[in-house]
């Protein structure tokens, strides 16, 4: 076993059987580097990650190789999820150098932290436009031992060049809100008319970009935009990338149709996407939606919710390293054989198509949705009704089956900044649908998360790593989502103790905006609004503390978002639909509806108030007093009264 075997995280435990002599990041691997003259591999992934595990077993788990990374390197391997920030420095090295990005990253470093070389997935022999690892392990070897002084240099000049693309200046823009109209043109410049969402292949839903346009449509009323967003929502629920029988999103489609997707579902993904489409059911009022809504949920609660409180990370994309997917597709043969004859004829019209079939293993297909329902029952001479009992009557059986299969690994790691989204989100959809479950099982992972943070005094990420800016923004979003439920002063309270603790850590006092992180890697502090791909914390950020400010009434958060919208709104506007939430949270900034509860208003009326829906709104409660005051834009009225 190497020094991996006592690490909290699976993804690195799950190579603590391999013959490296893995370090986790310590300064000890750093000094044994240093002491020793050898470069360092790092390499960075996730449990989630099919090609994570493609490459473990090629390579990590081949003797060999083994062999030449000890006798050469000192190799050290982190998880993305657990170490987000370290990740992330170095996926900006490794794009900087042509190398792409995504997981696994392979970086070679020298023993200060600085990059000189890296990838992503390297084959053992050459092929996919990469060198084979092997030649490429004994070509930087050798080179280190007679070129280290070059080599030294130029990593240093990399990250010279890492630290000036991570200043961020001020903008003396002036901040209004034909801002709003300028991202909106250029999110619209992307999108796919007729297949819905953005860009080509791949796609990722862009639920940062989807929250902004929903509130833009709900304001402005703007019928093609309106076509464009139901057109996305459906083709992506309709697409493959959606799971047809449990419900819930994998992370992205490999196809511009929504089809064949990379199989892994986040947390992250679809609590965002679970508040789209919740949202859209809000807006357009299409039971569809509703029903994607609820599917989501039920994913969430089967497979991510801790009935301890707690939501976990990710089910990952598949069981065996060879057959990717293969617990969520089906051959022809096994999925005749789940049914019976009239159940077969419908479902296989409905479900399976050969635009479906994976191109790595061709006789196994994604099931994804090509007609509606009375598209389908047309053609196949059978009326909408009895193809819909068919329909669920054969998912009911297909889901059955594949229980019988080894299910995906959960990561079950209980990460405080995706504990904050899915407990936010939850309280929100709870406002909308009225599930009680939804708000329970929020405020249970709040208070979770709340009896850690006061046996330690400190917000932390996960085990003993500190919290980032994620961690505290999306907790204190939680936090003020709780107070706007219940009423509970208490939760506010926290929000604004924990508040001050992220101003006080990650305030960047000379430039405006947050710092992902503490972490100084190479002489880089990171501050970002690129959604990646939930929303970014920095633009979340925005309104949280806008509504610190009005339900505390405390004008010196004011000061803050205001810097934020200042320090990022030139960068956002250059960035596009990758700061899609940047928008969003100027958009509240700019129409932010104020609900007042005061106490001793009746029960139904604080219901109605809760569950009126508008896309920026922020509730607080009042001692004393009968009523319900609304307030937008500073002109107050009293819509409901004793």
């Amino acid at each position: 076993m190497n020094r991996l075997i006592n690490e909290k995280s699976p993804y690195l435990r799950g190579a603590a059987h391999q013959k490296i002599n893995w370090y986790p990041w310590c300064e000890e691997a750093f000094e044994r580097a240093r002491l020793e003259n050898k470069p360092i591999f790092l390499s960075s992934g996730a449990e989630w990650c099919h090609w994570c595990h493609v490459m473990a077993k090629e390579s990590f788990e081949d003797l060999e190789i083994a062999e030449i990374l000890n006798n050469n390197f000192i190799c050290i391997k982190i998880d993305r999820d657990e170490r987000p920030d370290i990740d992330r420095r170095y996926q900006m090295a490794v794009a900087a150098m042509g190398g792409g990005g995504g997981w696994p990253l392979s970086v070679f470093l020298t023993h200060d932290k600085t990059p000189f070389f890296g990838g992503t997935y390297f084959p053992v022999k050459e092929g996919f436009g990469r060198p084979g690892f092997k030649t490429l392990l004994n070509a930087i070897a050798e080179l280190y031992k007679v070129k280290k002084g070059e080599i030294i240099k130029a990593s240093r000049e990399i990250a010279e060049v890492l630290r000036q693309n991570s200043v961020t200046v001020k903008s003396d823009m002036d901040i209004n809100p034909d801002l709003l109209d300028m991202a909106f043109k250029m999110i619209m410049d992307d999108a796919d008319f007729e297949k819905g969402g953005f860009g080509h292949a791949p796609k990722f839903p862009m639920s940062g970009a989807i929250d902004f346009l929903l509130g833009r449509y709900y304001l402005e009323k703007d019928e093609k935009l309106g076509h464009f967003l139901k057109n996305t929502l459906y083709k992506m629920a309709m697409g493959g990338i959606y799971d047809q029988l449990a419900g819930g999103f994998h992370r992205y489609s490999t196809d511009p149709n929504w089809i064949i997707p990379h199989f892994e579902k986040m947390l992250d993904d679809n609590i965002w996407l679970l508040k789209n489409y919740a949202d859209a059911y809000s807006i357009f009022h299409d039971e569809f939606f509703k029903q994607i809504s609820f599917g989501i949920i039920n994913f969430i609660r089967d497979e991510l919710h801790d009935e301890n409180g707690g939501f976990y990370a990710n089910q990952g994309a598949d069981v065996d390293v060879d057959d990717e997917g293969g617990y969520f597709t089906w051959s022809k043969e096994e999925f005749s054989n789940a049914l019976e004859k009239e159940e077969l004829e419908v479902l296989g019209a409905y479900f399976l198509h050969d635009e479906g079939s994976l191109h790595h293993n061709p006789e196994k297909m994604v099931l994804f949705i090509k007609e509606s329902v009375d598209e389908t029952a047309r053609k196949i001479g059978m009326t909408a009704g009895r193809m819909e009992e068919l329909i669920e009557r054969g998912k009911k059986k297909l889901i059955s089956e594949r229980n019988k299969r080894q299910k995906p690994y959960v990561d079950i790691t209980i990460y405080t900044s995706l504990n904050g989204m899915a407990a936010s989100i939850f309280l929100k959809v709870y406002q909308i649908f009225k599930l009680e479950d939804l708000k329970e099982c929020a405020l249970k992972a709040i208070e979770r998360i709340l009896n850690d943070y006061g046996e330690k005094g400190v917000l932390f990420h996960s085990h003993n790593i500190k919290a980032m800016l994620d961690d505290y923004v999306n907790f204190i979003d939680a936090l003020i989502s709780a107070y706007e439920v219940t009423g509970n002063k208490r939760y506010i309270i926290k929000a604004e103790d924990i508040m001050k603790e992220c101003i006080n850590r990650l305030w960047d006092k000379d430039g405006g905006g947050f710092f992902d992180s503490e972490e100084d890697i190479m002489g880089i502090r990171i501050k970002g609004i690129d959604d990646s791909p939930h929303p970014s914390a920095n633009s979340l950020a925005i309104i949280i503390l806008l509504k610190l400010s009005k339900i505390l009434k405390d004008t010196s958060y004011n000061g803050y978002l205001e810097d934020i919208i200042k320090t990022f709104v030139a960068r956002a506007n250059s960035m596009g639909i990758h700061a899609g939430y940047f928008f969003t949270g100027l958009n509240a900034y700019f129409n932010m509806y104020e609900i007042t509860i005061q106490n001793l208003a009746p029960d139904n009326l604080k219901k109605k108030a809760l569950s009126f829906f508008y896309p920026y709104k922020t509730i607080r409660y009042e001692d004393g007093g009968e009523k319900i005051i609304f307030c937008v834009n500073g002109v107050c009225h009293e819509p409901f009264q004793v």
